[in-house]
């Protein structure tokens, strides 16, 4: 089971969104407004993310892994509201 870090509960009250665990097996978090309003599904459980690089192998590395998901993902993570803009803002 994925356990939501700290760097993603401040990231998520940086966007005014709430985080909780997800519903779905293959994702880590859902997204939901102030309100409690569901918008979307983000982060594949198996895969780390910049919260979980801190914790366990230190900032150096982490900062490192989050340069390479921002080449990787340099196309959906900047349209807002999607998956992949959520992904980046709570994850990366």
């Amino acid at each position: 089971m994925y356990v939501i870090t700290p760097y993603t509960y401040r990231q998520a009250k940086k966007l005014g969104v709430k985080v909780r665990p997800s519903k779905y097996k293959l994702k880590k978090l859902d997204v939901y407004t102030t309100g409690g309003k569901y918008i979307t599904s983000v982060g594949q459980k198996g895969y780390n993310d910049y919260g979980t690089y801190l914790i366990q192998s230190g900032k150096a590395y982490a900062d490192t892994r989050r340069r390479l998901y921002k080449l990787r993902h340099s196309k959906d993570r900047t349209v807002k509201n999607s998956p992949g803009y959520y992904a980046y803002k709570l994850l990366w």
